[in-house]
Formats: structure tokens, C-alpha cells, sequence
């Protein structure tokens, strides 16, 4: 299994059959030591919390809190127009490699942005375009990884582990301004 696949699987909102996938997880780890390293203490973190503590937790820091979302493109563009044709564009790439977001099992719609979803695709591409999409992406990356580091958030873990497997050092950048809607 692709890292890009665990580490999608681990940010995804947590249901009791990634808890139960955890030991599968770890062991395939166990190929890269370094970043089971890294990972381990938000694998701990999964088994054992509660599982409806953390599916709140999860709620609280990426659906309500609009500085660590999971939608890259929000941190980029806010709600501007430019948001939608960079969603448009993303798809567009996807659909280039034959993956279509809607066919994955069990997944609920999400917009293209949505950074389990993008790891999942860069799980389907050979490692030089999955590591060039990633570059692409990790200055957000890196940007959401640093709030949830300043809180001692445990999946802060998956967004170090990005920037280490990035080709590219992520920058300094400021996120989009929160209302940028133009009428």
C-alpha cells in the first residue's frame, strides 16, 4: 500500500474501521521506520481514544475551524471565483489519470481540494508525478501542519511526514482572506 494511501486513510474522519485497520497499518510501517516513527504517536492517539471523542475532536479542528481545513484551495483563494476554476483545473487532472473521486467506495462527495482525497490520488500515480503534485501543494501543507503543531495536534505528524516526502521546501505564505466572495 502506497504511504500516500495510509496517510490518506489516517486523515480521513475516523470510523471504527480505520481503528480496526491500525495493526495493518503499523505493519506496513514498518517498511519505512522513520515515518512510523513520526506517525506513531497519532496511531497511539487512534487506539486509545474513544471513537466518538476523536470523530468530535476531528470536527472541532478541521470542519469548524477554517485555519486547519482540509481544503487546500480554501487557505489559497478563500471563496473567490479563482477557488472554483482551481477546483475545475484539479479535477481535470485527475480525470487525465483516469481517477474519478466519485467512484471511491464509501466515500462521501468532496470537493477536489480535500487533502485525504488528493493523497488518495497521489496513490494511484507513479512516485515522480505524485512527488511533483505534492510539491505543488506544500506550502498549504506545511501552512495547516504548523497550526496543528502549535497545538500539539497529534495528526500534525501526517503533515510533517508530506513535507519530508515533498521534493520541494515548503515557504512561508498567508491565507486567503477569509471573505473574498466578488458579487
Amino acid at each position: 500500500m502506497s504511504i500516500y494511501r495510509i496517510l490518506s486513510a489516517l486523515l480521513s474522519y475516523p470510523e471504527q474501521e480505520l481503528i480496526d485497520a491500525l495493526p495493518e497499518i503499523e505493519s506496513m510501517l514498518d517498511e519505512t521506520p522513520d515515518i512510523r516513527a513520526q506517525l506513531q504517536p497519532l496511531i497511539d492517539h487512534l487506539r486509545t481514544s474513544d471513537l466518538i471523542h476523536l470523530q468530535e475532536a476531528y470536527v472541532a479542528d478541521f470542519d469548524r475551524s477554517r485555519q486547519q481545513s482540509l481544503y487546500l484551495f480554501e487557505h489559497i483563494h478563500g471563496e473567490s471565483r479563482e477557488r472554483g476554476d482551481a477546483l475545475l483545473d484539479l479535477l481535470r487532472e485527475y480525470q487525465k489519470h483516469g481517477f474519478e473521486p466519485s467512484d471511491l467506495p464509501g466515500s462521501p462527495q468532496e470537493t477536489p481540494d480535500y487533502l485525504p482525497l488528493f493523497l488518495e490520488f497521489l496513490s494511484l500515480l507513479p512516485q515522480a508525478d505524485a512527488a511533483r503534485l505534492l510539491g505543488d501543494a506544500v506550502n498549504v501543507i506545511a501552512l495547516v501542519g504548523d497550526r496543528l503543531a502549535e497545538k500539539g495536534n497529534p495528526y500534525a505528524s501526517i503533515f510533517g511526514v508530506l513535507q519530508m516526502l515533498s521534493p520541494v521546501v515548503a515557504q512561508p505564505m498567508e491565507d486567503a482572506p477569509a471573505r473574498d466572495m466578488e458579487m
